[in-house]
């Protein structure tokens, strides 16, 4: 049996507060600590796409993905999009970026280390919403990704690795693809579904809903910037924060795109960026996909939502503190417009709402989960990129694990922040 330890999270978005949720279980004394409101709109929870996909295991560098860094220098819309003024602080983690993907051997080590993360994800969270008295928020009912021809698809790196580290999809011809969605553009000629893949109905009220579970739970809240930490040698004795001190001794970094100054401040200054992402959402929209899908071609994914047709993608790098360019929010809703020809063009502007948030993001595609080398009594968990939303459930359990110095239920080894260090 662990010793009872109080437990301060810093981060009271998707792995926080499931992390909270996991300690409590365990026995662990709990107190989240963040600034925002849990599920709020500042938070990258809110803005997440939705997708529960347990296969998004490939890494977002492939080999030759090099060849295109100029293109993204010049196409300030493009997929992604790196800000010229930005490049010069960015430059060592694009290199790591670039490093991670060279070859197909490194992308595939990272999918084994995701797939082990990421296995049956959406049943995980549909116990959670149980748990948490919104099991209507998750459903596990596939996801579909689709592709103007089969040749799109058969050149993609991606799939034949998923193929290997054990994901199976549905092929699906033309015909079958206008019988499951009549209101996509025919332009898209082939499609897979991944069966075991899920989604979430409305990932910001499913975050504070975990909260409000926890607080019941018994975790208490405190309101709070953290600003680092107080050792004793190598044990933890309290959170610092600008309301004062927080007496503990365990804590969690979970705080996201703004953890990289806290794992500085204990020595480890790890490469944690920000891949700035952006939503648009449809309110009321008068056709749209009855499957969750992933559009090859325009780097998005589409879902609905409690609050309207989601699309989200594209990344940017620019930091913590460019403002926003929403001319890619606008490219958003234009693809969106474009996929599904009966909605209208002339959506009134109060129909449609944009978002921006920070992806926090590891070079390598795989999050950081371990031990801080100057205290066991801290643990890391950020840097979860694309996957945060999806991956949140397990890496929730690995955090108790770690406090309570279990053996976790899965090798953390590749996602060990001395990877870097």
């Amino acid at each position: 049996m662990s010793q009872a330890r109080h437990v301060a999270i810093i981060g009271a978005g998707a792995v926080g507060v499931i992390s909270a949720i996991e300690a409590l279980r365990e026995g662990h004394r709990v107190t989240l600590i963040d600034p925002g409101e849990p599920g709020g709109e500042q938070a990258a929870s809110y803005g997440n796409a939705g997708w529960l996909s347990s296969h998004s295991v490939i890494p977002p560098a492939e080999p030759g993905v090099w060849k295109k860094v100029p293109g993204y220098l010049m196409d300030p819309l493009g997929p992604l999009a790196i800000r010229w003024s930005y490049l010069p602080k960015a430059l060592p983690w694009l290199i790591k970026y670039l490093l991670s993907g060279w070859t197909e051997a490194r992308v595939e080590k990272t999918a084994v280390a995701l797939r082990a993360l990421l296995k049956d994800a959406p049943l995980l969270h549909r116990k959670l919403a149980e748990e948490a008295g919104v099991p209507e928020l998750i459903e596990r009912n596939g996801v579909m990704h689709v592709f103007p021809s089969r040749g799109n698809f058969d050149g993609d790196l991606g799939w034949r690795i998923r193929k290997r580290v054990g994901v199976d999809w549905l092929e699906l011809s033309a015909d079958e693809m206008r019988q499951r969605e009549p209101d996509l553009d025919p332009r898209y000629t082939f499609g897979v579904v991944v069966e075991e893949a899920g989604r979430c109905r409305d990932p910001g009220a499913y975050v504070a809903a975990l909260a409000n579970h926890a607080l019941a739970s018994g975790a208490k809240l405190v309101r709070a910037k953290v600003t680092g930490f107080r050792l004793n040698g190598d044990k933890l004795v309290a959170v610092l924060t600008e309301a004062g001190e927080i007496a503990c001794d365990a804590a969690v970094v979970a705080a996201g795109a703004r953890s990289r100054l806290l794992t500085a401040s204990v020595g480890d200054p790890l490469p944690l960026e920000t891949e700035r992402g952006y939503h648009v959402m449809i309110e009321h929209p008068e056709v749209g996909p009855r499957s969750s899908m992933m559009v090859s071609d325009a780097k998005m994914v589409v879902n609905w939502t409690n609050k309207g047709l989601r699309a989200a993608g594209t990344v940017e790098i620019a930091g913590l503190d460019a403002e926003p360019n929403w001319k890619r929010a606008e490219i958003l809703r234009d693809n969106l417009l474009g996929m599904f020809p009966k909605l209208p063009k002339d959506i009134p502007a109060s129909r449609i709402k944009m978002w921006f948030g920070h992806r926090p993001s590891m070079p390598d595609g795989r999050p950081c989960i371990g031990y801080a080398r100057a205290s066991r009594d801290i643990v890391y968990a950020f840097g979860h990129g694309h996957i945060g939303l999806v991956s949140s459930a397990r890496t929730g359990r690995l955090v108790a694990q770690l406090v309570s110095g279990k053996k976790p239920q899965i090798p953390l080894e590749p996602f060990s922040p001395t990877r870097f260090l």
